[in-house]
């Protein structure tokens, strides 16, 4: 799983880094997928690891910090759009867009440790 956690933070790097030259670099706050990204990387490296105590340590770190980005995302993606449409203004696609991305892809991120952690416990690694 831990393999799964750096194919993930690539891509919410990449999120980020599109979302921020996507804007002309004018909203730093559109780096903030590319930030989940970077701990998810860290804590990703960390979690590959021969002791098994530390890996699903670092492994329960990271569905943590998906879950926060997922909650953060669709929070803010929810707060975003009510905010225009109640001010009368179309929402900003791309930054909706981006933020809609980063919840999808933390939330696919939780499914796979959750079912990776179920598969663990019922295989009696845990």
């Amino acid at each position: 799983m831990a393999k799964v956690t750096l194919i993930f933070a690539v891509l919410l790097i990449a999120l980020g880094l599109a979302g921020y030259i996507g804007t002309g670099g004018v909203h730093p706050t559109s780096l903030i997928p590319s930030y989940f990204g970077l701990a998810l990387g860290i804590f990703g490296f960390l979690a590959i690891s021969p002791n098994e105590s530390r890996r699903k340590l670092y492994m329960h770190v990271n569905v943590s910090i998906g879950l926060l980005g997922f909650l953060g995302g669709a929070i803010e993606a929810v707060r975003g759009y009510v905010h225009a449409v109640s001010l009368g203004l179309e929402p900003n696609a791309f930054a909706l867009t981006s933020k809609l991305a980063l919840a999808g892809l933390m939330f696919i991120y939780i499914l796979l440790c959750v079912r990776s952690f179920i598969n663990a416990r019922i295989s009696g690694k845990v």
